[in-house]
């Protein structure tokens, strides 16, 4: 099973990760605390001090077109944001 799916990489996550060295990834519904946890120290080879998690309910969305009003829905997903033991980082942007 693969744990981690990608990394959040918005805006409100850089901040995070800049200031609090704190990382948002997206993760399968079905992890724990504890899978997370081990799939980003083995990955990234960091020291792990906090996890925390939460489901993104889905949302409905509705755009207005040139081709009319067009309505869709964004699924829901499970985010873990893991702080990361003092003077560690994670690279997410080394392999673009």
């Amino acid at each position: 099973m693969d744990v981690l799916i990608k990394p959040i990489i918005t805006e409100k996550a850089t901040a995070q990760s800049e200031d609090h060295n704190v990382y948002a990834f997206e993760v399968a519904r079905s992890a724990n605390k504890v899978e997370i946890k081990k799939a980003v120290e083995l990955f990234y080879g960091v020291n792990v001090e906090s996890v925390r998690t939460a489901v993104v309910p889905a949302k409905f969305q509705t755009k207005y077109t040139k081709s009319g009003l067009v309505r869709g829905r964004k699924s829901a997903y499970k985010k873990a944001l893991v702080k990361v033991a003092g003077g560690e980082t994670i690279d997410l942007y080394g392999n673009i």
